[in-house]
């Protein structure tokens, strides 16, 4: 039997990681440079509320030894603004070579990393909000032109791959500003959205997101020598044609990997399945200096209505706070103006996808595409799912 944590010292749950594999979300700092003003850590006043570190790269490295020994990882830097905490960032990685690398980031600081470190990032995942009016509009003027400016400088340097990272909050956000981050932008691979979990679904703007999606579900499908670099369609093609990709690295839980392989660990050291969720003690799940995980609280239950949706086959729960808010927990205002106007928009993107008959594209691909499609290595740093 587990003993509780705060008793447990050294406890290790031999059900803490499903499968292989371990993505180490490292918060480098809760600071940021900029203000976004639809930042998820601002839930529960978690920005900025811790700005040093409370454990070294010693109690890291037994943590690691302890729970995740013989797994496969990779390490995203995250914050707050992990680039303001480079020191940290630096001695990760020196301290773990083997270990694969990401950086999540707001991309106005990429400048200041040195080249070595670039070289051995397989992925930089920078936020941006769309076009220069949008981004702009969320983060600061000028914003937009900064971060184009540095990825441009960085591009040629980085080891993997560049990916725009969107959080579609606007509803006025149109086809054309995400097909320019997609195709007009040499220093980006690779384009993922999200949809905003706000309450920012109100009036028309799920026919209004709807009528972009039908210009991009179009877009993807148009191309047949080169492969549209969107993520969330990447995936959901893939996982429509293989369902066992779905599943296979996920044990057939949701694709954020909050229920099965994502450990986010504070700046305090304290770990938490979900990075939304930092602000609940409930969601708890191990600790660096005390070196005890336990399973993810972020499980599947019966009151969530998952498995009888269209989508589940190819979906997978999507978003585990999402359903935990509004089905767990029974925040009905949470459920009525965010969970069902994001599920209903992941529903009718399938549908778009089905109309264009998605085997019989992939049988006209060429194989570098068709591999591309299914075995793409940015899958395993993004959420796949919108």
């Amino acid at each position: 039997m587990l003993i509780e944590p705060h008793f447990a010292g050294a406890v290790s749950d031999p059900d803490a990681i499903v499968g292989g594999r371990v993505e180490l979300q490292l918060l480098t700092t809760l600071k940021c440079n900029l203000k976004c003003t639809y930042c998820s850590l601002g839930v529960g006043e978690v920005l900025g509320s811790q700005t040093e570190l409370a454990y070294d790269i010693d109690q890291l490295a037994a943590f690691v030894d302890r729970h995740l020994a013989g797994k496969e990882i990779y390490v995203t830097f995250y914050g707050g603004e992990p680039t303001l905490n480079l020191a940290m960032m630096q001695a990760v990685m020196q301290r773990f070579p083997e270990f694969r690398y990401q950086l999540q980031t707001n991309g106005t600081l990429l400048d200041n990393l040195p080249d070595w470190m670039l070289a051995k990032l397989s992925n930089i995942l920078v936020s941006i909000d769309g076009g220069e009016q949008t981004t702009d509009g969320y983060r600061g003027r000028g914003i937009w032109r900064q971060v184009i400016k540095n990825l441009n400088h960085v591009h040629e340097r980085v080891g993997g791959t560049i990916t725009a990272r969107v959080t579609w909050g606007n509803p006025d956000t149109c086809f054309e500003e995400l097909d320019e981050l997609a195709t007009a932008v040499a220093a980006i691979d690779y384009l993922y959205w999200q949809f905003v979990a706000d309450e920012m679904y109100g009036g028309d703007s799920i026919e209004k997101r709807k009528a972009v999606l039908v210009k991009l579900v179009d877009r993807f499908f148009a191309a047949g020598d080169t492969l549209y670099p969107l993520v969330p369609l990447m995936g959901i093609v893939r996982n429509k044609l293989l369902p066992t990709r779905a599943r296979e690295l996920y044990a057939g839980q949701t694709q954020c990997r909050v229920s099965t392989h994502l450990l986010n660990v504070m700046p305090n050291g304290q770990i938490f399945p979900c990075p939304d969720m930092m602000y609940a003690p409930q969601m708890q799940m191990g600790e660096i200096q005390g070196n005890w995980l336990k399973k993810s609280p972020l499980q599947p239950t019966p009151a969530m209505p998952c498995e009888s949706c269209e989508a589940f086959s190819w979906c997978r729960r999507n978003c585990m706070k999402n359903l935990y808010l509004g089905y767990v927990k029974r925040d009905e205002r949470y459920r009525h103006n965010v969970v069902e106007p994001i599920c209903e928009l992941v529903k009718f993107l399938g549908r778009e996808i089905d109309r264009h008959d998605p085997h019989a594209w992939f049988a006209r691909l060429p194989l570098p595409l068709r591999r591309q499609l299914v075995d793409a290595e940015v899958y395993e740093y993004v959420e796949i799912m919108p």
